[in-house]
Protein backbone atom coordinates (compact mmCIF):
# COMPACT_ATOMS: atom_id res chain seq x y z
CA UNK A 1 0.00 0.00 0.00
CA UNK A 2 1.42 3.77 -0.53
CA UNK A 3 2.05 5.35 2.03
CA UNK A 4 1.56 9.36 2.71
CA UNK A 5 5.44 10.28 3.48
CA UNK A 6 5.65 13.75 3.08
CA UNK A 7 3.47 16.40 5.15
CA UNK A 8 2.94 19.88 4.16
CA UNK A 9 5.62 21.04 6.17
CA UNK A 10 8.09 19.39 4.64
CA UNK A 11 6.79 21.15 1.18
CA UNK A 12 6.82 24.85 2.66
CA UNK A 13 10.61 24.27 4.29
CA UNK A 14 10.91 23.16 0.26
CA UNK A 15 9.64 26.70 -0.56
CA UNK A 16 6.13 25.52 -1.93
CA UNK A 17 3.30 27.98 -0.91
CA UNK A 18 0.67 26.25 1.60
CA UNK A 19 -1.83 26.68 -1.08
CA UNK A 20 -3.90 23.98 -3.62
CA UNK A 21 -0.05 23.06 -4.93
CA UNK A 22 0.25 21.49 -1.19
CA UNK A 23 -3.04 19.47 -1.13
CA UNK A 24 -1.96 18.03 -5.07
CA UNK A 25 1.51 18.14 -4.10
CA UNK A 26 0.57 15.23 -1.52
CA UNK A 27 -1.72 13.54 -3.31
CA UNK A 28 0.62 12.80 -6.11
CA UNK A 29 3.48 11.82 -3.46
CA UNK A 30 0.67 9.82 -0.86
CA UNK A 31 -0.12 7.99 -4.70
CA UNK A 32 3.48 7.14 -6.41
CA UNK A 33 5.85 6.91 -3.72
CA UNK A 34 6.15 4.38 -0.46
CA UNK A 35 7.54 5.12 2.48
CA UNK A 36 11.22 3.51 1.68
CA UNK A 37 11.51 6.29 -1.37
CA UNK A 38 11.62 9.72 0.77
CA UNK A 39 14.50 11.23 -0.63
CA UNK A 40 13.92 10.24 -4.08
CA UNK A 41 9.96 11.88 -3.86
CA UNK A 42 11.96 15.14 -2.45
CA UNK A 43 14.04 15.31 -5.30
CA UNK A 44 11.04 15.06 -7.84
CA UNK A 45 9.37 17.24 -5.57
CA UNK A 46 12.49 19.77 -5.66
CA UNK A 47 12.78 19.78 -9.54
CA UNK A 48 8.82 20.87 -9.86
CA UNK A 49 9.03 23.73 -7.86
CA UNK A 50 12.12 24.70 -9.86
CA UNK A 51 10.81 24.57 -12.95
CA UNK A 52 7.03 24.05 -12.92
CA UNK A 53 6.69 25.16 -16.40
CA UNK A 54 8.54 21.99 -17.72
CA UNK A 55 6.17 19.69 -15.63
CA UNK A 56 2.48 21.15 -17.21
CA UNK A 57 2.18 18.05 -19.40
CA UNK A 58 4.11 15.56 -17.18
CA UNK A 59 1.54 12.52 -16.63
CA UNK A 60 2.29 12.44 -12.56
CA UNK A 61 3.09 16.42 -12.13
CA UNK A 62 1.04 18.31 -14.06
CA UNK A 63 -1.62 19.37 -11.20
CA UNK A 64 0.84 20.12 -9.35
CA UNK A 65 2.82 22.20 -11.46
CA UNK A 66 -0.58 24.13 -12.83
CA UNK A 67 -1.23 24.94 -9.16
CA UNK A 68 1.54 26.53 -8.80
CA UNK A 69 1.98 28.55 -11.56
CA UNK A 70 -1.52 29.61 -10.73
CA UNK A 71 -0.17 31.03 -7.30
CA UNK A 72 2.60 32.83 -9.24
CA UNK A 73 0.57 34.86 -10.73
CA UNK A 74 -0.37 36.02 -7.48
CA UNK A 75 1.83 38.86 -6.52
CA UNK A 76 3.03 38.62 -3.08
CA UNK A 77 2.40 41.68 -0.63
CA UNK A 78 4.90 43.67 0.63
CA UNK A 79 5.87 44.74 3.99
CA UNK A 80 6.60 48.38 5.40
CA UNK A 81 10.00 48.65 6.13
CA UNK A 82 9.37 49.32 9.92
CA UNK A 83 7.22 49.42 12.42
CA UNK A 84 6.86 50.29 16.07
CA UNK A 85 5.71 48.73 18.95
CA UNK A 86 6.09 49.13 22.97
CA UNK A 87 7.61 46.14 24.96
CA UNK A 88 7.01 45.38 28.23
CA UNK A 89 9.58 43.80 30.97
CA UNK A 90 11.94 43.65 27.64
CA UNK A 91 14.57 41.91 29.86
CA UNK A 92 12.82 38.86 30.19
CA UNK A 93 11.06 38.17 26.45
CA UNK A 94 13.19 35.90 24.21
CA UNK A 95 14.77 36.84 21.09
CA UNK A 96 11.90 34.64 18.75
CA UNK A 97 8.95 36.83 20.42
CA UNK A 98 10.56 39.90 19.55
CA UNK A 99 11.55 39.14 16.30
CA UNK A 100 7.87 37.88 15.63
CA UNK A 101 6.84 40.62 16.54
CA UNK A 102 8.80 42.59 14.21
CA UNK A 103 7.77 41.02 11.43
CA UNK A 104 4.20 41.58 12.68
CA UNK A 105 4.26 45.38 12.50
CA UNK A 106 5.93 45.76 8.99
CA UNK A 107 2.04 44.37 7.66
CA UNK A 108 0.33 46.57 5.51
CA UNK A 109 -2.82 46.31 7.94
CA UNK A 110 -0.84 47.03 10.73
CA UNK A 111 -1.31 50.00 12.86
CA UNK A 112 0.15 49.48 16.23
CA UNK A 113 1.29 46.78 18.54
CA UNK A 114 2.73 45.60 21.96
CA UNK A 115 4.53 42.97 23.66
CA UNK A 116 3.05 42.27 27.09
CA UNK A 117 6.10 40.68 29.81
CA UNK A 118 4.75 36.92 29.55
CA UNK A 119 5.34 37.16 25.82
CA UNK A 120 7.22 33.81 24.24
CA UNK A 121 7.38 32.70 20.46
CA UNK A 122 4.63 31.03 18.98
CA UNK A 123 3.21 31.01 15.45
CA UNK A 124 2.81 34.24 13.55
CA UNK A 125 2.13 36.44 16.12
CA UNK A 126 4.09 35.35 19.61
CA UNK A 127 2.31 34.55 22.76
CA UNK A 128 1.45 37.58 24.47
CA UNK A 129 1.70 40.18 21.21
CA UNK A 130 -0.89 42.54 20.47
CA UNK A 131 -1.87 43.43 17.27
CA UNK A 132 -3.74 46.62 15.68
CA UNK A 133 -4.95 46.15 12.08
CA UNK A 134 -7.17 48.17 9.82
CA UNK A 135 -10.21 46.14 8.64
CA UNK A 136 -8.51 42.90 8.77
CA UNK A 137 -8.52 39.37 11.16
CA UNK A 138 -5.25 37.62 11.02
CA UNK A 139 -6.22 33.65 12.09
CA UNK A 140 -3.02 33.43 13.39
CA UNK A 141 -3.16 36.21 15.59
CA UNK A 142 -6.15 34.86 17.23
CA UNK A 143 -4.56 31.57 17.75
CA UNK A 144 -5.14 28.08 17.70
CA UNK A 145 -7.53 27.54 20.71
CA UNK A 146 -9.92 30.59 20.14
CA UNK A 147 -12.10 32.45 23.18
CA UNK A 148 -9.54 30.81 25.62
CA UNK A 149 -10.38 32.20 28.77
CA UNK A 150 -9.91 32.73 32.75
CA UNK A 151 -13.23 32.39 35.01
CA UNK A 152 -12.88 32.99 39.03
CA UNK A 153 -15.59 32.18 41.34
CA UNK A 154 -15.48 33.52 44.97
CA UNK A 155 -17.79 31.95 47.75
CA UNK A 156 -18.50 32.82 51.38
CA UNK A 157 -16.90 30.01 52.34
CA UNK A 158 -14.04 30.91 54.60
CA UNK A 159 -10.70 29.28 53.73
CA UNK A 160 -11.10 27.02 57.17
CA UNK A 161 -13.56 25.66 55.74
CA UNK A 162 -11.63 24.39 53.13
CA UNK A 163 -8.78 22.98 54.84
CA UNK A 164 -10.88 21.53 56.95
CA UNK A 165 -12.60 19.44 53.79
CA UNK A 166 -10.15 19.15 51.59
CA UNK A 167 -10.96 15.32 50.50
CA UNK A 168 -14.44 16.68 49.38
CA UNK A 169 -13.43 18.98 47.57
CA UNK A 170 -10.90 16.76 45.80
CA UNK A 171 -13.34 14.31 45.07
CA UNK A 172 -16.05 16.77 43.83
CA UNK A 173 -13.03 18.44 41.37
CA UNK A 174 -12.55 14.75 39.94
CA UNK A 175 -16.58 14.17 39.51
CA UNK A 176 -17.19 17.20 37.75
CA UNK A 177 -13.99 17.72 35.51
CA UNK A 178 -12.29 16.31 32.33
CA UNK A 179 -9.70 16.95 30.41
CA UNK A 180 -7.71 16.13 27.63
CA UNK A 181 -7.31 16.78 23.68
CA UNK A 182 -10.23 14.24 23.01
CA UNK A 183 -12.31 14.72 26.00
CA UNK A 184 -15.87 14.41 25.92
CA UNK A 185 -18.88 13.41 28.11
CA UNK A 186 -21.07 10.91 27.03
CA UNK A 187 -25.33 9.82 27.95
CA UNK A 188 -26.36 11.42 30.89
CA UNK A 189 -22.88 13.08 31.38
CA UNK A 190 -23.55 15.26 29.27
CA UNK A 191 -24.63 18.94 29.95
CA UNK A 192 -26.54 21.67 27.83
CA UNK A 193 -26.44 25.41 26.83
CA UNK A 194 -27.90 28.05 24.54
CA UNK A 195 -24.58 27.98 22.57
CA UNK A 196 -25.44 24.70 20.90
CA UNK A 197 -28.73 26.68 19.86
CA UNK A 198 -26.87 29.10 17.51
CA UNK A 199 -27.83 29.59 14.16
CA UNK A 200 -23.83 29.71 12.94
CA UNK A 201 -23.95 25.80 13.54
CA UNK A 202 -26.23 25.56 10.27
CA UNK A 203 -24.66 28.50 8.29
CA UNK A 204 -20.85 28.04 8.64
CA UNK A 205 -19.59 25.43 6.39
CA UNK A 206 -16.71 24.68 8.33
CA UNK A 207 -18.46 24.12 11.75
CA UNK A 208 -21.76 22.72 9.82
CA UNK A 209 -21.33 18.60 11.17
CA UNK A 210 -19.30 20.04 14.58
CA UNK A 211 -22.41 20.39 16.97
CA UNK A 212 -22.30 17.11 18.30
CA UNK A 213 -18.44 17.46 19.27
CA UNK A 214 -19.35 20.21 20.88
CA UNK A 215 -22.88 18.91 22.82
CA UNK A 216 -19.90 16.41 23.95
CA UNK A 217 -17.12 18.21 24.81
CA UNK A 218 -18.97 20.91 26.43
CA UNK A 219 -18.02 21.68 29.99
CA UNK A 220 -14.53 20.17 29.55
CA UNK A 221 -11.24 21.50 29.46
CA UNK A 222 -7.97 20.90 27.19
CA UNK A 223 -4.50 19.46 27.63
CA UNK A 224 -1.61 21.31 28.10
CA UNK A 225 -1.75 24.41 30.34
CA UNK A 226 -5.34 24.16 30.77
CA UNK A 227 -6.46 23.42 34.37
CA UNK A 228 -9.58 23.74 37.13
CA UNK A 229 -8.15 24.40 40.54
CA UNK A 230 -9.69 25.67 44.19
CA UNK A 231 -7.61 27.75 46.28
CA UNK A 232 -7.66 30.35 48.49
CA UNK A 233 -8.72 34.44 47.48
CA UNK A 234 -7.31 37.05 49.93
CA UNK A 235 -8.75 40.06 48.90
CA UNK A 236 -6.52 42.71 49.12
CA UNK A 237 -8.68 46.20 48.07
CA UNK A 238 -11.73 47.46 49.84
CA UNK A 239 -12.56 48.76 46.30
CA UNK A 240 -13.12 45.65 44.94
CA UNK A 241 -15.96 46.52 42.28
CA UNK A 242 -17.57 43.65 43.61
CA UNK A 243 -18.31 44.59 47.69
CA UNK A 244 -16.77 41.96 49.21
CA UNK A 245 -14.99 42.55 52.27
CA UNK A 246 -11.51 42.32 52.60
CA UNK A 247 -10.32 38.76 53.66
CA UNK A 248 -10.24 35.35 52.94
CA UNK A 249 -12.08 33.31 50.55
CA UNK A 250 -12.71 29.90 48.65
CA UNK A 251 -12.53 30.51 44.93
CA UNK A 252 -12.15 28.32 42.13
CA UNK A 253 -10.39 29.42 38.52
CA UNK A 254 -10.06 27.75 35.32
CA UNK A 255 -8.47 28.48 32.35
CA UNK A 256 -9.20 26.88 29.19
CA UNK A 257 -10.67 27.55 25.65
CA UNK A 258 -13.25 26.24 22.88
CA UNK A 259 -11.90 22.55 22.55
CA UNK A 260 -12.06 21.14 19.05
CA UNK A 261 -14.15 23.54 17.73
CA UNK A 262 -12.02 26.10 18.12
CA UNK A 263 -9.28 24.06 16.23
CA UNK A 264 -11.36 23.02 13.43
CA UNK A 265 -12.24 26.66 12.79
CA UNK A 266 -8.54 28.16 13.29
CA UNK A 267 -7.23 25.92 10.75
CA UNK A 268 -9.32 25.77 8.59
CA UNK A 269 -9.53 29.73 8.26
CA UNK A 270 -5.30 30.07 8.34
CA UNK A 271 -5.25 27.95 5.12
CA UNK A 272 -7.82 30.04 3.58
CA UNK A 273 -5.96 33.42 4.37
CA UNK A 274 -2.49 32.18 3.42
CA UNK A 275 -4.00 31.19 -0.10
CA UNK A 276 -6.07 34.56 -0.42
CA UNK A 277 -3.30 36.60 1.21
CA UNK A 278 0.41 35.63 -0.39
CA UNK A 279 2.76 37.09 1.91
CA UNK A 280 6.94 36.68 1.98
CA UNK A 281 7.84 33.43 3.73
CA UNK A 282 8.86 34.85 6.58
CA UNK A 283 5.68 36.45 7.50
CA UNK A 284 3.18 33.93 6.06
CA UNK A 285 1.70 32.67 9.22
CA UNK A 286 0.04 36.35 9.98
CA UNK A 287 -1.60 36.14 6.16
CA UNK A 288 -5.18 37.90 6.88
CA UNK A 289 -8.42 38.82 5.90
CA UNK A 290 -10.25 41.93 5.23
CA UNK A 291 -13.24 42.62 7.20
CA UNK A 292 -15.02 43.55 3.56
CA UNK A 293 -14.70 40.41 2.37
CA UNK A 294 -17.11 37.29 2.37
CA UNK A 295 -14.54 34.78 3.96
CA UNK A 296 -12.99 37.52 6.76
CA UNK A 297 -16.87 37.78 7.97
CA UNK A 298 -17.16 34.50 7.76
CA UNK A 299 -14.08 33.98 10.06
CA UNK A 300 -15.29 36.64 12.54
CA UNK A 301 -18.64 34.55 12.44
CA UNK A 302 -17.06 31.58 13.27
CA UNK A 303 -14.52 33.48 15.90
CA UNK A 304 -16.90 34.48 18.18
CA UNK A 305 -19.06 31.17 17.88
CA UNK A 306 -15.83 29.70 19.12
CA UNK A 307 -15.52 32.46 22.14
CA UNK A 308 -18.65 31.76 22.96
CA UNK A 309 -18.67 28.08 23.35
CA UNK A 310 -15.81 28.25 25.16
CA UNK A 311 -17.49 30.87 27.86
CA UNK A 312 -20.58 28.33 28.17
CA UNK A 313 -17.64 25.53 28.97
CA UNK A 314 -16.48 27.22 31.75
CA UNK A 315 -19.81 28.01 32.57
CA UNK A 316 -21.19 24.74 33.12
CA UNK A 317 -18.11 23.84 34.82
CA UNK A 318 -18.21 26.25 37.90
CA UNK A 319 -22.38 25.70 37.74
CA UNK A 320 -21.75 21.99 38.74
CA UNK A 321 -19.45 22.61 40.88
CA UNK A 322 -20.82 25.82 42.68
CA UNK A 323 -24.06 23.45 43.13
CA UNK A 324 -21.45 20.44 44.10
CA UNK A 325 -20.19 22.22 47.16
CA UNK A 326 -23.42 24.01 48.26
CA UNK A 327 -22.07 27.83 48.64
CA UNK A 328 -23.17 30.99 47.74
CA UNK A 329 -21.74 32.44 44.75
CA UNK A 330 -20.30 36.07 45.54
CA UNK A 331 -18.63 37.21 42.46
CA UNK A 332 -17.81 35.54 39.22
CA UNK A 333 -14.71 37.28 36.96
CA UNK A 334 -14.31 36.31 33.16
CA UNK A 335 -12.11 37.29 31.12
CA UNK A 336 -10.52 36.22 27.40
CA UNK A 337 -7.67 36.11 25.40
CA UNK A 338 -6.73 34.59 21.71
CA UNK A 339 -9.41 36.87 20.53
CA UNK A 340 -9.94 39.63 18.20
CA UNK A 341 -12.30 43.11 18.85
CA UNK A 342 -13.38 45.90 17.22
CA UNK A 343 -12.29 48.80 19.59
CA UNK A 344 -11.17 52.36 19.31
CA UNK A 345 -7.62 53.34 18.74
CA UNK A 346 -6.38 56.89 18.23
CA UNK A 347 -9.89 57.90 17.60
CA UNK A 348 -10.08 55.42 14.77
CA UNK A 349 -11.74 51.93 14.14
CA UNK A 350 -9.33 49.09 14.15
CA UNK A 351 -9.37 45.34 15.03
CA UNK A 352 -7.48 44.73 17.87
CA UNK A 353 -5.44 40.60 18.59
CA UNK A 354 -4.45 39.54 21.99
CA UNK A 355 -3.13 36.77 21.60
CA UNK A 356 -2.00 35.04 25.10
CA UNK A 357 -3.17 38.91 26.18
CA UNK A 358 -5.69 40.57 28.90
CA UNK A 359 -8.13 43.09 27.92
CA UNK A 360 -7.03 45.45 30.54
CA UNK A 361 -9.19 48.42 29.48
CA UNK A 362 -9.81 51.50 32.12
CA UNK A 363 -11.70 49.59 34.60
CA UNK A 364 -11.81 46.50 32.80
CA UNK A 365 -11.54 43.30 35.51
CA UNK A 366 -9.58 39.61 34.81
CA UNK A 367 -7.76 37.57 35.83
CA UNK A 368 -3.64 36.98 35.52
CA UNK A 369 -2.60 33.38 37.12
CA UNK A 370 0.83 32.01 37.76
CA UNK A 371 1.56 28.32 38.01
CA UNK A 372 0.38 25.47 39.99
CA UNK A 373 2.43 26.57 43.01
CA UNK A 374 2.79 30.36 41.95
CA UNK A 375 -0.17 33.09 43.03
CA UNK A 376 -2.79 34.69 40.36
CA UNK A 377 -4.31 37.90 40.51
CA UNK A 378 -7.54 39.47 40.06
CA UNK A 379 -6.68 43.07 38.61
CA UNK A 380 -8.45 46.00 37.16
CA UNK A 381 -6.88 48.23 34.12
CA UNK A 382 -5.54 51.44 33.95
CA UNK A 383 -6.23 51.53 30.33
CA UNK A 384 -2.59 52.01 29.16
CA UNK A 385 -2.80 53.52 25.66
CA UNK A 386 0.83 52.30 24.90
CA UNK A 387 -0.36 48.67 25.96
CA UNK A 388 -3.36 48.95 23.68
CA UNK A 389 -5.53 48.18 26.41
CA UNK A 390 -4.14 45.09 27.51
CA UNK A 391 -1.82 43.13 30.24
CA UNK A 392 -0.17 39.67 30.44
CA UNK A 393 -2.38 36.64 30.08
CA UNK A 394 0.11 34.60 32.95
CA UNK A 395 3.45 34.31 34.12
CA UNK A 396 4.53 33.23 30.26
CA UNK A 397 7.13 30.32 29.85
CA UNK A 398 10.35 30.70 30.42
CA UNK A 399 11.48 27.39 28.48
CA UNK A 400 10.20 25.36 25.91
CA UNK A 401 7.99 21.97 26.63
CA UNK A 402 10.79 19.57 25.32
CA UNK A 403 13.33 21.18 27.74
CA UNK A 404 11.21 21.14 30.91
CA UNK A 405 10.29 17.82 29.99
CA UNK A 406 13.75 17.05 30.18
CA UNK A 407 15.24 18.96 33.16
CA UNK A 408 12.63 18.15 35.49
CA UNK A 409 11.48 15.19 37.65
CA UNK A 410 8.51 13.72 39.04
CA UNK A 411 10.68 13.38 42.14
CA UNK A 412 11.85 17.20 42.27
CA UNK A 413 8.04 18.44 41.05
CA UNK A 414 6.05 16.43 43.78
CA UNK A 415 8.68 18.26 46.29
CA UNK A 416 7.42 21.46 45.22
CA UNK A 417 4.44 20.75 45.53
CA UNK A 418 4.30 19.93 48.36
CA UNK A 419 6.60 22.33 49.80
CA UNK A 420 4.00 25.26 48.34
CA UNK A 421 1.16 22.90 49.98
CA UNK A 422 -1.07 21.95 46.87
CA UNK A 423 -2.66 18.30 45.13
CA UNK A 424 -2.47 17.63 41.64
CA UNK A 425 -4.59 15.75 39.91
CA UNK A 426 -3.43 14.71 36.60
CA UNK A 427 -0.43 17.54 35.02
CA UNK A 428 2.82 16.55 32.99
CA UNK A 429 6.40 17.63 33.79
CA UNK A 430 5.98 19.93 30.47
CA UNK A 431 3.78 22.09 32.97
CA UNK A 432 6.33 21.53 35.76
CA UNK A 433 6.18 25.34 37.67
CA UNK A 434 9.84 25.90 36.93
CA UNK A 435 9.20 26.17 33.38
CA UNK A 436 7.22 29.89 33.76
CA UNK A 437 8.43 32.62 34.71
CA UNK A 438 8.77 34.49 37.96
CA UNK A 439 4.81 36.00 38.08
CA UNK A 440 6.14 38.61 40.52
CA UNK A 441 8.58 39.47 37.94
CA UNK A 442 6.01 39.89 35.35
CA UNK A 443 3.59 41.78 37.91
CA UNK A 444 6.32 44.25 38.49
CA UNK A 445 6.73 44.65 34.74
CA UNK A 446 2.94 45.87 34.23
CA UNK A 447 2.58 47.69 37.30
CA UNK A 448 1.54 50.26 35.05
CA UNK A 449 -0.85 48.66 33.36
CA UNK A 450 -3.77 46.87 36.38
CA UNK A 451 -4.09 47.77 39.57
CA UNK A 452 -3.96 44.09 41.95
CA UNK A 453 -7.06 43.70 43.88
CA UNK A 454 -6.62 40.54 44.92
CA UNK A 455 -4.52 37.44 45.31
CA UNK A 456 -5.23 33.66 44.54
CA UNK A 457 -3.21 30.94 46.30
CA UNK A 458 -3.49 27.20 43.92
CA UNK A 459 -4.42 24.62 46.28
CA UNK A 460 -6.15 21.77 44.63
CA UNK A 461 -5.46 21.74 41.23
CA UNK A 462 -6.62 19.44 38.27
CA UNK A 463 -4.86 19.16 34.63
CA UNK A 464 -4.55 16.95 31.71
CA UNK A 465 -1.84 14.18 32.07
CA UNK A 466 -1.47 13.30 28.33
CA UNK A 467 1.07 16.24 27.64
CA UNK A 468 -1.63 16.99 24.93
CA UNK A 469 -2.04 20.83 24.34
CA UNK A 470 -4.88 23.52 22.43
CA UNK A 471 -3.27 26.31 22.65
Amino acid sequence: MKQLIIKGRDLIEMGYPESPAISAAITVVSNNYNSVQREEALVALAAVLGNPASYVADNVWSGVAMALIEYNKAETIELKESGAYTIYGEDHIEEGARKQMDIAVKLPVSVAGALMPDAHQGYGLPIGGVLVTDNAVIPYGVGVDIGCRMCLSIYDIPESHFFANEAQYKRELIAHTKFGAGAAFHGQHKSDHEVLTYKAFKEIGVVKGLLDKAYGQLGTSGGGNHFVEWGVIEILEDDNGYAIPRGKYLALLSHSGSRGLGATIANHYTRLAKQICKLPKEAANLAYMSLDSAEGMEYWEAMNLAGDFASACHEVIHNKLTKAIGGSLLARVENHHNFAWREKYEGRNVIVHRKGATPAGEGVTGIIPGSMTAPGFLVRGKGEANAINSASHGAGRQMSRTKAEQLFTKAEVKNILKDHGVTLIGGSLDEAPGAYKDIHTVMQAQRGLVDVLAKFTPKIVRMADDGSRED
